[in-house]
C-alpha cells in the first residue's frame, strides 16, 4: 500500500461517482425511492449509506493526526445511520461532489508513514478497533465499489443502461 495507489483510488472514486451520478440525476422521486427488496431497498438508501459511511470514515481517519482536509467541514461531527442524511437527488449530488473532493484532499495529505500506522477508532455501534490505516483506507474504497455495484444492479432492474465500472474508461 502506498500513497500513489490511494491517490489513484481517490481520483477513480470521484470519476466513477460522477459517471454513476449522471444516471441517478435523471431519476424521478418515485424511481429514486423505489423498493427493490435488498438490504438497502432503494437507490436513495444506498446513496445515503455510502455518503454516511464515507463521511464517518473520513472522521475516523482524521483521528490519526491533524489533517487540513477536515477544516471548514461538518465531517468532524460524523453522521448517524439512523438519520436520512440526504433529502433528495439534488441534495445528494451536491453533497457527494463535495465529499469526493474531500476524499481527494485527504489522499493528497496522506504520507507513506500514515499508511503503516495503526488507527484506533470506534464504530457506529460503539465498538473500539485498532487496525492498520492503509488497510482501512483500502476498505473504504472497496466498500464504495461494492455498493456502487448494487446501484448498478438496481439501474439494470429499471432497464437503465449503465456502465461506470471500468477503471480505465474513467481515469
Amino acid at each position: 500500500m502506498d500513497v500513489s495507489t490511494i491517490s489513484f483510488l481517490a481520483k477513480y472514486n470521484k470519476a466513477v461517482n460522477e459517471k454513476m451520478n449522471s444516471y441517478i440525476s435523471v431519476l424521478d422521486d418515485k424511481t429514486w425511492t423505489k423498493n427493490f427488496g435488498g438490504y438497502f431497498p432503494s437507490i436513495k438508501s444506498l446513496c445515503n449509506h455510502l455518503y454516511t459511511c464515507d463521511t464517518n470514515w473520513l472522521k475516523r481517519f482524521s483521528k490519526l493526526r491533524e489533517f487540513t482536509f477536515i477544516e471548514g467541514t461538518k465531517i468532524s461531527d460524523g453522521l448517524s445511520f439512523s438519520v436520512d442524511n440526504i433529502a433528495d437527488i439534488s441534495g445528494y449530488l451536491n453533497k457527494r461532489e463535495m465529499l469526493d473532493h474531500k476524499i481527494i484532499e485527504f489522499a493528497h495529505e496522506l504520507k507513506e508513514d500514515d499508511l503503516r500506522k495503526d488507527l484506533t477508532y470506534t464504530d457506529s455501534h460503539g465498538v473500539e478497533y485498532t487496525k492498520n490505516m492503509g488497510f482501512l483506507v483500502l476498505h473504504m474504497f472497496n466498500h464504495q465499489t461494492h455498493h456502487r455495484g448494487m446501484i448498478s444492479l438496481y439501474l439494470d432492474e429499471l432497464k437503465i443502461s449503465n456502465d461506470f465500472s471500468n477503471i480505465y474508461d474513467i481515469i
